[in-house]
């Protein structure tokens, strides 16, 4: 980021190398969409190539990353709860991903009950409110300590402990009804 900072514009393709998947890991976590997921990871590159000049390593790189990614998704969950809309891309991965199991000779019960528990967890994820939701994505699924958790939340660690354990109890109850012998 220092070098993008300084005017090495090639520098953000470095940082697009290493930061596009977990970035877009996340978003997808959070949205369960894939074309969501992709424009926000693109966002993301773009507000960080907008805010070259005024970056101040304060904090973790990666936690300056996620805060703007964050934001963007808060955006974009927004927005679509003003414009439903499903698209039939995103709507199809599912079938795509069961079929590709399916073809590589994986036991196909297996990996359908695998494919409906991921769904399902994915579903419940969706639904948490957004702390808990960002808490829940950035600390269990991108590894995220608690201090980095809390500072892309701008909150105490002990308050992302807190959200993390309802975030968890929460999906455990919705879940536990379910799933209770899978």
């Amino acid at each position: 980021m220092q070098r993008l900072r300084e005017g090495d514009d090639l520098a953000l393709n470095e940082l697009m190398t290493r930061w596009k998947e977990p970035l877009a890991t996340f978003a997808l976590r959070y949205t369960g969409n894939v074309t969501d997921a992709r424009e926000i990871a693109q966002e993301t590159f773009i507000k960080v190539y907008g805010a070259r000049h005024s970056y101040r390593p304060t904090a973790a790189f990666s936690t300056w990353l996620f805060g703007i990614a964050v934001n963007l998704c808060k955006m974009r969950a927004r927005w679509r709860s003003r414009h439903p809309e499903v698209l039939a891309s995103d709507r199809d991965d599912s079938a795509a991903a069961a079929i590709a199991g399916a073809e590589s000779g994986a036991d196909p019960a297996g990996e359908t009950d695998r494919r409906a528990l991921a769904d399902d967890i994915d579903r419940a994820i969706r639904i948490l409110p957004h702390q808990l939701r960002v808490a829940f994505v950035l600390f269990e699924v991108q590894g995220q300590s608690y201090r980095q958790v809390a500072q892309v939340l701008n909150c105490s660690e002990k308050a992302v402990e807190r959200r993390l354990a309802k975030a968890r109890e929460r999906l455990k109850s919705q879940l536990e009804f379910k799933w209770k012998e899978a």
